[in-house]
């Protein structure tokens, strides 16, 4: 959430700050500011509301100057407001901020008795107060000294007027990324919106410093002392970003999940011999003797950390729990050596997983990530790393990086199954041949949009749907509620299909539509029952279903079917329909379905 973007250079800074935070517009937001230096005058814009209003404020008279900082705020402390915006200024001092200063109302209480005048209701200002308080000709020094009083989660960007050829960055707990360009440098929370200019980043970590100048940069401590860094080269085509055709990201991200898949298996697989090469950094023996193993992760990651359970569990033969990050690190988790820690995040910066995996590592877990973004926190903070290869994902809703973590996953309970002796070869081999067919299999069901859009505008005044599904399909109902939420603001509810009678049936009446998971196996029998209740009380079904499954069309309003296929590779479809039924309605809805109402891409407080 929120997004910071700083640079120096020799060019108009304006229109590189602007490139930038619409690149991270993903990232939510609710309003936007720059502020750039010139002359020794700070000049401000700020405007609530999207970045063309930001525009607009700048008009055809943009500030002179060639070092600035942008900001998109996601308001936390006070309200969406111009006067909140960030940038934040005083004495010439400029500050954005992304993260929450937990100790803000103890420093501004101690500010306002030292005689500092505040005008804003937010918690980022007093970091801009602090910072004047202890400048004394350095700015460095003083960010150092500033943020020496802080307790929270930060990533900030400094100008100052009387230092004016100088940049300076911090983080502790909120992704910052250093940008290397030619006789240019650039400060940025997420690798997009630096892409155009650098590929050459150095990533900081937690209690680190930058300073950006026009000769270079410089990293350092909180307590200053000089770090030298690894510079990374980032492999992204800036393209991948682009909608490429589609009307939304959203879209375009859907429609890429059969790539993404393809691309998430297709190095770590031996069609031949049904091997898989995971290179996670944990020796494979080390994985093999977990005797437990903890899930952890936050909204559609958490969906698909219940899906693992299923594959882990069925494959290799580990007890396996699935946790909210938000929860872990509040309910005295016990955990020992033996214990596998696998905490998912598409980001790799999403605070509260972070944060339960350093509790996880407290505790003598070894720590295992799932993530889409390379070189993210939680990876480097991890002891081994499974990336998906998904892609620059914009949409704030997942859809792509979703798909990829249920094939990471699955790998990688075929993986511990092989080491551990719970599969045999040919067995891993036949699992290996199913999930090559995966992205063609999810290429048919996307042939359905058309069919899924006419659902759509039978659906779209409807303010209340329930899911349904049982076994591996309940995970997968849970997911197409939430991407209702998201995308359309309609209440939706998934539910295990076996607590239908507790409680849940007394919403089905004629004007409810039940999305009911249907696979075929174990399970179906019972999800059939289902039908037959909401069916007997009138309520509007939406089946969803595998191929040849001609009772359902008997049972159903209406039916949309995915091919059949093993049952632990059956949620990579059953998702997909869903995905676009909630994309649809929101379309027609007149919803903003990159980036829904108050929601963030990158979750980096708590």
């Amino acid at each position: 959430m929120c997004g910071i973007v700083g640079y120096i250079g020799g060019q108009s800074a304006v229109p590189i700050l602007l490139e930038g935070l619409k690149r991270l517009e993903y990232r939510g937001y609710d309003s936007a500011g720059i502020a750039v230096v010139d002359g020794g005058r700070v000049d401000i814009r700020k405007a609530v509301g999207k970045l063309r209003n930001l525009e607009v404020q700048i008009g055809s008279q943009p500030p002179p100057g060639t070092i600035g900082i942008g900001h998109t705020r996601w308001a936390t402390h006070g309200r969406v407001t111009e006067r909140n915006a960030h940038p934040h200024e005083t004495d010439g001092f400029v500050v954005v901020h992304n993260g929450i200063i937990e100790n803000y109302a103890a420093l501004r209480e101690k500010l306002l008795a030292e005689g500092h005048h505040f005008q804003t209701e937010t918690d980022t200002e007093v970091i801009v107060h602090l910072i004047a308080k202890h400048f004394v000709g350095d700015l460095t020094a003083a960010v150092q000294r500033a943020l020496g009083e802080v307790v929270g989660a930060y990533a900030i960007a400094v100008l100052s007027a009387d230092d004016p050829n100088t940049v300076v960055g911090a983080r502790f707990g909120c992704p910052l990324v250093v940008g290397l360009g030619a006789d240019a440098y650039f400060l940025a929370s997420d690798v997009p919106a630096i892409l155009p200019h650098t590929r050459e980043v150095l990533f900081l970590d937690d209690g680190e410093v930058a300073t950006l100048s026009r000769e270079g940069v410089q990293i350092s401590t909180l307590d200053g002392r000089t770090l030298t860094k690894e510079v990374r080269r980032i492999t992204w085509d800036p393209m991948m970003a682009e909608k490429g055709g589609y009307k939304h990201f959203m879209l375009k991200e859907i429609f890429e999940q059969p790539r993404a898949v393809l691309d998430t298996f297709r190095s770590r697989v031996l069609p031949e011999t049904g091997e898989i090469a995971l290179d996670l950094g944990i020796p494979p023996a080390e994985l093999a003797q977990a005797n437990r193993i903890l899930l952890t992760a936050c909204g559609s990651s958490w969906h698909t950390a219940l899906i693992g359970k299923f594959m882990l569990e069925g494959l290799a033969r580990i007890p396996t729990e699935v946790d909210y990050s938000s929860e872990f690190r509040y309910r005295q988790p016990v955990l020992d050596q033996q214990t596998l820690f696998v905490g998912i995040s598409q980001s790799g910066e999403t605070a509260d997983t972070i944060a339960a995996a350093r509790e996880a590592r407290r505790l003598g877990a070894r720590i295992l990530a799932i993530s889409n973004a390379m070189d993210s926190t939680l990876p480097r903070e991890s002891d081994g790393v499974f990336y998906t290869h998904a892609g620059p994902e914009i949409g704030v809703a997942a859809s792509k990086t979703f798909t990829t973590q249920m094939v990471a996953l699955y790998l990688l309970a075929i993986h511990l199954g092989l080491q551990r002796g719970t599969l045999h070869q040919s067995q891993g081999k036949q699992l290996v041949q199913d999930l090559l067919q995966i992205p063609r299999l999810m290429e048919r069901v996307l042939e359905q949009e058309d069919t899924v859009a006419e659902l759509a505008r039978q659906f779209v005044t409807k303010r209340d749907f329930l899911y349904l599904g049982r076994g591996l399909c309940f995970p997968i109902a849970l997911e197409g509620a939430l991407k209702l939420k998201e995308l359309a603001y309609i209440h939706a509810e998934g539910y295990a299909g076996g607590e239908m009678k507790h409680g849940p049936i007394a919403l089905v009446d004629s004007d409810m539509p039940v999305v009911v998971l249907v696979p075929r196996g174990r399970v179906r029998d019972k999800i059939l029952s289902n039908l037959e209740e909401i069916k007997a009380r009138d309520g509007i079904m939406i089946a969803v279903g595998v191929e040849g499954d001609e009772d359902l069309r008997r049972m159903a309003s209406h039916v949309l079917y995915v091919p059949d296929v093993p049952e632990l590779l059956l949620p990579l479809l059953l998702v997909v329909p869903l995905q676009l039924l909630a994309y649809h309605i929101a379309l027609r809805r007149g919803c903003d379905v990159d980036q829904p109402r108050n929601l963030a891409k990158s979750v980096t407080v708590e």
